[in-house]
């Protein structure tokens, strides 16, 4: 097996793999700025609550754009270029 990860739709070699995420950023109101952790000025990565509402993971060619469901938590060493081909053959 190559040891290169191949695009079944367009034959590419090229991806990254995309991790896309929103979240609902709350700043509670006080006297001196928005959130209790912000003084001086408003810094928005100063919140007080953070609360994610969506995420996907994928592998996406990089010539086509054709996206490929991948799910992770983290990254360990069996993955394998062999397994991500897996996953992407199985798509088409």
């Amino acid at each position: 097996m190559s040891k290169r990860l191949i695009c079944s739709r367009c034959n590419s070699n090229s991806f990254e793999i995309k991790y896309e995420a929103t979240y609902v950023y709350s700043y509670l109101l006080d006297s001196d700025a928005p959130g209790l952790k912000n003084r001086e000025e408003f810094l928005s990565y100063m919140y007080d609550n953070r609360e994610q509402k969506s995420s996907k993971q994928y592998i996406e060619c990089r010539s086509c754009k054709t996206r490929y469901p991948c799910y992770y938590t983290e990254w360990k060493d069996d993955i394998s270029v062999e397994g991500l081909q897996r996953i992407i053959d199985q798509q088409f």
